[in-house]
C-alpha cells in the first residue's frame, strides 16, 4: 500500500466533498453535482447555498440561514442537516449505498404558502458534461455514461430563480424524495434513510454514554471535509467559511495535524489524507507553514507548533500501518531539524520567530507582522496572546526575545515522537541526533524552572528575567521526563488548581485569570481553546497527576456539551467566564478542532487506549 493508491481508492462514490454549500452532493469520479436550494413566497427570498455559522447572507438583503449540523458519517452513508430560514424549518437527510444516493427533504415547520425546493444539477471543477431535465428526472450526461436523478414530489414552475443549469422544482408541502440509480417511492426512500440512520446510531452507541461526543467529532470533520480539485485531494479545512474566504480552501498547520488524528477514530483514509496533505505543504526551507491558501500562497516566514510527529504516532497506534510512517518520516524529520537550526538558543530553550521573506502575492500575510513580533506570535498559533505583548523581536536571530516553555516542551514531544517512529521503520541511525537535540531542549527547559513559585516560566532573553504572563502552554513542560513527581504536584496544586490562575467552571483559559488581559475575552486573550486543553491533557499522560487529567476531562466535556446541546456548534473558542461560544464574533461556530474536547473525554473513558504513552515494545 502507498498513499497514492489509497487516495485513488478513497475518492469514489457519492460524498459531500464540494467546497461550498453543505446541501450539495457530488459524484466524485465525474464531478456530477446536485445542489439543494429553496425559494420562499412570503418575501421572495432565495437560499442558494447553505452554510454553518454564517452571520450575514452574502447576497445582501437575503436573510441568513441557521444550520444545525446533524450526524455526518465519515463514509457519507448517512447525513442530516436541519435549516431554519424565513420562519421555516427543513430537515435534509441523505443515504449512500455504493453509487446510489437517496435524499429526503422534510419540512418540519412551513409558511402559509409552501416553499419551493430547487434541485440544480451541474458539473464541477471544469469536468465535461451537460445536464438535461426530462419530466421528474435530471440526467447528467458525461459522454461515457448517464447519471439519472429521480424526484418524488409535486412539480412546480417558477422561472424567477437564480439557476444556470437544468433543475427540478417541487412544492415543499410535505416530504420530497430524490434518488439516483434506482427510482424509489417516497416510502422506499424513507425506509432507506431510516435504515442508514439506525446504522449510524449503532456505530455511535459503541462509545456508550459518550456516543454523542463521538457523533459530534465525526460530524465536525465530516461537514468540514472538501475536495480540492486543484490538487486532486480530500482535505478537512477548519471550516467551510474559512475555505470560502481563502480562495477555495485553507490549510492550517497544527489544525490539520489534529484533524488527521481525530479522523483516525473513525476513518483511516481521511486520517491519512489530512496528515499527508498538510505535510505536503512543507516549504523548501524545511518547515510546515502556518497556512496554505488555495491561491498558492503559504506563510513563508513562519511555521506553527510542531505536533505532526505526535499526531502521526497516535494515528499509527490506531491502525498499526508502517507504510504511512515511512512516507511521512523524512518530512517530519526535516521539520524537526529546521526548528533546531532556526528556533533553538544555545542553552537549548526555543523561541518563536519569523523569517524575512520577499513579497510575491501582495497579501497581508506577507507583510503584516512578518519578521516582527506579530509574525512570531502567529507562529505560536496563539495570535494575539498577551504573553507576547511588548516582547521585542530580534531581527538578527529572527526570534522573539523570549524563551518559550510551550515551544520547548513541544519540541521535546516532537523529538520523543520521532524517535519512536524511527524505531518503527528501522531508522535507528537518526536516534543519536534526535536524542542530542532532545537532551539540549530538556536542559534548556530546566533553566526556565522557578523554584520559588513552583512553575516553568517563559524568560526574556534581552533582560534575563522571567515573564509572569502565563497560559496553558506553560504546562507543556510536563512533556519532559525531567519534571519530578514533586514538581508535577507543585505545578498542579499551585497553578492548575489555583482559581487566581487557571481553575474555574470553564477552563483552561488561554491566559491566567489574574492577568489584566483575561477580561478581554478576545480570541487568545482569555478564551478557552480546545487545542490547549488537548495538549495539556497529552502532557499529563506520562505524569502521576491522574486527578488533574480526570478533572480536565470533566471540564472539557462540560464545556463542549453546552454549545453542542444548545446549538449543535463546535466552536473555535469559548468564553472562560460563561462557557459560551456564540458570544464572540471571532469564534467560528463549526471549527473542527473544537472536537478535541471530545477526544479528551473519549481518551479518559478508555476509548483511545494508550494516548500519549510510549508504544508497547513489540511495536
Amino acid at each position: 500500500m502507498n498513499y497514492a493508491d489509497m487516495k485513488r481508492s478513497y475518492m469514489q462514490g457519492w460524498h459531500t466533498w464540494n467546497v461550498r454549500s453543505v446541501l450539495s452532493h457530488v459524484y466524485m469520479p465525474d464531478g456530477f453535482a446536485l445542489n439543494i436550494a429553496f425559494k420562499e413566497y412570503r418575501e421572495g427570498h432565495y437560499l442558494k447555498e447553505t452554510l454553518v455559522g454564517r452571520f450575514v447572507n452574502e447576497y445582501g438583503r437575503e436573510p441568513a440561514e441557521t444550520a444545525f449540523p446533524g450526524p455526518h458519517a465519515f463514509d457519507g452513508s448517512y447525513t442530516e442537516m436541519t435549516v431554519k430560514w424565513c420562519d421555516m424549518e427543513i430537515r435534509v437527510e441523505s443515504a449512500c449505498e455504493g453509487n446510489d444516493l437517496t435524499l429526503l427533504i422534510t419540512p418540519v415547520k412551513k409558511q402559509i404558502r409552501p416553499a419551493m425546493l430547487v434541485l440544480e444539477g451541474g458539473f464541477l471543477w471544469g469536468r465535461p458534461g451537460w445536464v438535461e431535465q426530462n419530466g421528474q428526472m435530471l440526467i447528467g450526461h458525461t459522454g461515457s455514461c448517464d447519471r439519472t436523478v429521480y424526484a418524488v414530489g409535486t412539480p412546480m414552475y417558477d422561472p424567477n430563480i437564480p439557476v444556470q443549469a437544468a433543475c427540478l422544482c417541487l412544492v415543499l408541502d410535505g416530504p420530497v424524495a430524490i434518488t439516483t440509480g434506482t427510482c424509489r417511492t417516497l416510502e422506499e426512500a424513507q425506509a432507506n434513510i431510516a435504515a442508514r440512520r439506525e446504522d449510524h446510531a449503532r456505530k455511535c452507541a459503541r462509545f456508550g454514554d459518550l456516543g454523542g461526543m463521538y457523533e459530534a467529532l465525526e460530524s465536525a470533520l465530516g461537514w468540514d471535509t472538501v475536495y480540492d480539485a486543484k490538487n486532486d485531494r480530500v482535505i478537512s479545512p477548519v471550516s467551510r467559511l474559512w475555505s470560502i474566504g481563502s480562495g477555495g480552501y485553507v490549510l492550517f498547520c497544527w489544525d490539520n495535524f489534529f484533524a488527521g488524528f481525530m479522523a483516525s477514530l473513525g476513518c483511516r483514509e481521511l486520517a491519512y489524507s489530512n496528515l499527508r496533505e498538510i505535510l505536503n505543504e512543507q516549504t523548501a526551507a524545511g518547515f510546515v507553514p502556518n497556512l496554505a491558501y488555495a491561491t498558492g500562497q503559504v506563510s513563508a516566514d513562519r511555521s506553527q507548533p510542531p505536533v505532526g510527529s505526535a499526531m502521526l504516532l497516535e494515528t499509527y497506534r490506531v491502525f498499526r500501518e508502517k507504510w504511512i510512517v515511512e512516507e511521512m518520516y523524512d518530512g517530519l524529520l526535516r521539520w524537526n531539524q529546521w526548528f533546531a537550526g532556526h528556533r533553538m538558543n544555545p542553552d537549548g530553550a526555543l523561541c518563536w520567530g519569523s523569517e524575512e521573506i520577499p513579497v510575491l502575492y501582495g497579501n497581508r500575510w506577507e507583510s503584516e507582522g512578518v519578521h516582527d513580533t506579530y509574525g512570531a506570535a502567529l507562529e505560536s498559533g496563539l495570535d494575539n496572546s498577551p504573553m507576547y505583548d511588548d516582547v521585542p523581536f530580534n531581527k538578527e536571530t529572527n526570534r522573539l526575545e523570549l524563551e518559550d516553555v510551550g515551544l520547548t516542551g513541544l519540541y521535546i514531544l516532537d523529538c520523543r515522537s520521532l524517535m519512536e517512529l524511527a524505531r518503527l521503520i528501522g531508522r535507528e541511525a537518526d536516534l543519536p541526533w534526535l536524542q542530542t537535540q532532545m537532551d539540549k531542549a530538556r536542559a534548556g527547559l530546566e533553566t526556565l524552572w522557578d523554584e520559588a513559585n513552583g512553575f516553568y516560566y517563559n524568560r526574556r532573553t534581552d533582560t534575563g528575567k522571567f515573564s509572569r504572563r502565563i497560559s496553558p502552554t506553560n504546562f507543556y513542560a510536563l512533556f519532559s521526563p525531567d519534571v519530578t513527581p514533586e514538581r508535577q504536584r507543585r505545578i498542579a496544586d499551585e497553578h492548575y488548581f489555583n482559581p487566581e490562575e487557571f481553575y474555574g467552571e470553564w477552563m483552561l483559559p488561554s491566559i491566567a485569570r489574574n492577568d489584566a488581559a483575561y477580561r478581554d475575552q478576545n480570541y487568545w486573550r482569555g478564551r478557552v481553546w480546545a487545542p490547549l486543553n488537548f495538549l495539556t491533557y497529552l502532557a499529563l499522560a506520562r505524569t502521576d497527576l491522574i486527578d488533574v487529567r480526570r478533572d480536565l476531562a470533566r471540564k472539557s466535556t462540560a464545556l463542549f456539551m453546552k454549545e453542542w446541546t444548545e446549538h449543535r456548534h463546535v466552536h473555535e473558542n469559548y468564553s472562560a467566564i460563561t462557557g459560551e461560544g456564540c458570544d464572540s464574533g471571532n469564534s467560528d461556530k463549526f471549527y473542527h478542532w473544537g472536537a478535541l474536547l471530545c477526544v479528551i473525554a473519549l481518551a479518559e473513558a478508555g476509548h483511545i487506549p494508550g494516548l500519549g504513552l510510549p508504544l508497547p515494545k513489540e511495536q
